[in-house]
């Protein structure tokens, strides 16, 4: 069976100038792709006016609430016991994003009571995205 979470954060962007933003985003969850987390930002504040959505590791996400953790597009670290931050880098430049510490956690938590660490099925995972990259070849 197919389990989808969703769950509304707060997230605050910080600018170059130190002043923080308000910036609504959503954390989504799949069992369908059981290694993954999704951070949905809406069209309303990103340069283009369509939304963004960041995939990434959920053993990055567990990484970066403990230390700093992540390399290439995606880092995360704690900011005090109640921030972390996750740093976002693209080809049209960086962003810098702190949410709530308790509010990540929770959310990782309700990805493990869907789908345990170490208890992934990757074999289907592997199974869509050949079929994916090859269609009907």
């Amino acid at each position: 069976m197919d389990i989808a979470l969703e769950q509304p954060a707060h997230a605050r962007l910080i600018t170059g100038d130190e002043r923080e933003l308000s910036v609504p985003a959503k954390l989504r969850y799949a069992s369908t792709d059981p290694l993954a987390v999704y951070i949905d930002f809406p069209g309303d504040v990103s340069l283009d006016g369509h939304g963004a959505t960041w995939t990434f590791a959920r053993s990055l996400l567990e990484a970066g609430l403990g230390g700093p953790a992540g390399d290439g597009d995606v880092h995360i670290w704690p900011s005090g016991e109640e921030r972390t931050v996750v740093e976002l880098h693209s080809p049209y430049g960086m962003a810098l994003l702190q949410f709530d510490t308790a509010a990540l956690k929770r959310f990782l938590l309700r990805t493990y009571a869907v789908v345990a660490s170490g208890e992934e099925d990757l074999g289907a995972v592997v199974e869509r995205g050949l079929s994916a990259l090859f269609g009907s070849v």
